[in-house]
């Protein structure tokens, strides 16, 4: 942990301590109007804090809900399913597992070791040959990153290395899956995106991943409580060319003395909000360079469980990369018959473009193929298109070629002292990560703070 995180670690526990007091009631003595454009975690984290430190908020949702990319369906009543973010990502010391222990919120491990890997033909890999993949897959790996150069792509490194040209389809087939499982599925981008030179700078908590059995949307909504939220509004615009900041959504105005902008890359790149003026070049840059992938979820639930319940990780190597390699067996954690099917990068941009019928057809042919065709037709389905969602247009950001912790430095900047950002992709420390969200505004919260106080 560096000193900047350290620095910023020892500031949320202060002030999580003084919004916790009886005290909080006049901490703020400004009437400055904040406004945060958001209601993901990240947004909802600023809030929350301003809001308890005495400060008047309002947050401005373009849709018909909270929580972002953190979102949790309970169509299924008995069996509530992240459609979102999944996982906290290391239990120790990360800010979230306080507040989930503070919420009394359910948590469980997941241990991906517990697993199996079915080949091609539905049959379980043998494990010395699985053995051998991931031994190959490492050394592959450490080559690849130990020889890179800009502006290489993983898979340009890839392919570059005579370890990789001296692989039998057998081989290349079963590192392939690794390299879908293990990178496109963390970072959600594409091999022929992700940078070979800077593919991971980020810090990590130690401890297991957890799952939240009751939904990851428990935290949201907490963080939600007493805020002013408009939902269904679209900020289209947003100047700040003079004294007061002007956001326009598509149902009103809002006037504002600083605003924190929360919008994913994804939307930023897209240019959907219109800034006057428009952003600087150091942060347009970060924005072009700072990577958007794409991971799709399908739940699918039957009438039983027919596949080995005590596995939590299921695997199945394809002949087209990316097609249904990865599982979460979820009866594992709920006892219910619900198997949760991942695709990422390339083949979930593919996927995106059918029909629901067509994704669960594709998905049933892959584990008929492995417990058989007598296995039963699902008796519902809930399915992601994170990609073709207008406000996120993806998942969470990667490093691309050129993307590195200064590009997101620049892009987490404050402009003027009255726009301030914030999101995974402006954590220097935990990108793609909702503790890295929820940090982001808890900063953001507190650059206000300071800069009111000045």
């Amino acid at each position: 942990m560096n000193k900047r995180n350290f620095l910023l670690m020892s500031s949320v526990t202060m002030l999580m301590a003084a919004c916790n007091s009886k005290s909080v009631k006049g901490i703020a003595t400004s009437d400055k109007k904040i406004v945060v454009v958001g209601a993901g975690m990240a947004g909802l984290a600023a809030a929350n804090m301003l809001h308890k430190l005495g400060y008047k908020v309002t947050v401005l949702e373009a849709r018909k809900r909270i929580g972002g990319r953190v979102w949790t369906s309970r169509l299924w009543s008995d069996v509530p399913v992240d459609l979102g973010a999944s996982w906290i990502h290391g239990e120790h010391k990360n800010p979230l597992t306080k507040l989930a222990k503070d919420l009394g919120v359910r948590r469980l491990p997941t241990n991906y070791d517990n697993s199996i890997v079915y080949g091609n033909e539905g049959k379980p890999i043998d494990n010395k040959i699985d053995k051998e993949a991931n031994k190959i897959f490492n050394k592959l790996v450490r080559q690849v990153f130990n020889n890179a150069s800009d502006p290489e792509t993983i898979f340009d490194a890839i392919e570059n290395t005579n370890l990789w040209k001296g692989l039998s389809k057998q081989q290349r087939q079963s590192v392939m899956h690794l390299l879908n499982t293990t990178i496109e599925h963390e970072f959600s981008g594409a091999l022929n995106e992700i940078s070979a030179v800077n593919p991971d700078d980020s810090e990590a908590f130690s401890g297991e991943d957890m799952m939240f059995p009751d939904g990851y949307g428990l935290l949201t909504d907490y963080l939600a409580t007493g805020i002013e939220i408009k939902m269904e509004h679209a900020v289209e615009e947003i100047e700040y060319q003079n004294d007061k900041v002007v956001v326009k959504t598509n149902i009103s105005e809002f006037l504002a003395d600083q605003v924190i902008v929360t919008l994913p890359v994804g939307v930023l790149k897209k240019g959907s909000v219109k800034f006057i003026p428009p952003l600087p070049e150091s942060k347009q840059q970060a924005v072009d360079v700072i990577g958007f992938g794409l991971l799709d979820k399908l739940f699918l639930r039957f009438p039983y469980v027919f596949w080995d319940k005590n596995k939590e990780i299921l695997n199945w190597i394809s002949d087209e990369h990316g097609r249904w390699n990865e599982w979460l067996n979820i009866a594992a954690y709920t006892e219910k018959p619900v198997l949760l099917g991942f695709n990422a990068a390339e083949y979930a941009r593919k996927t995106e473009q059918w029909s629901d019928e067509e994704i669960v057809n594709d998905a049933m042919s892959v584990l008929r193929t492995i417990y058989g065709t007598d296995i039963p037709d699902p008796e519902s389905w809930q399915i992601t298109r994170w990609g073709k969602d207008p406000f996120a247009y993806g998942s969470y950001s990667f490093n691309g070629v050129g993307a590195n912790s200064d590009s997101r430095l620049a892009l987490a900047e404050t402009i003027n002292d009255r726009l301030f950002f914030a999101g995974e992709a402006t954590s220097e420390d935990y990108p793609s990560t909702v503790h890295g969200a929820y940090l982001s505004g808890i900063e953001a919260a507190e650059n206000i703070s300071n800069t009111v106080l000045k």
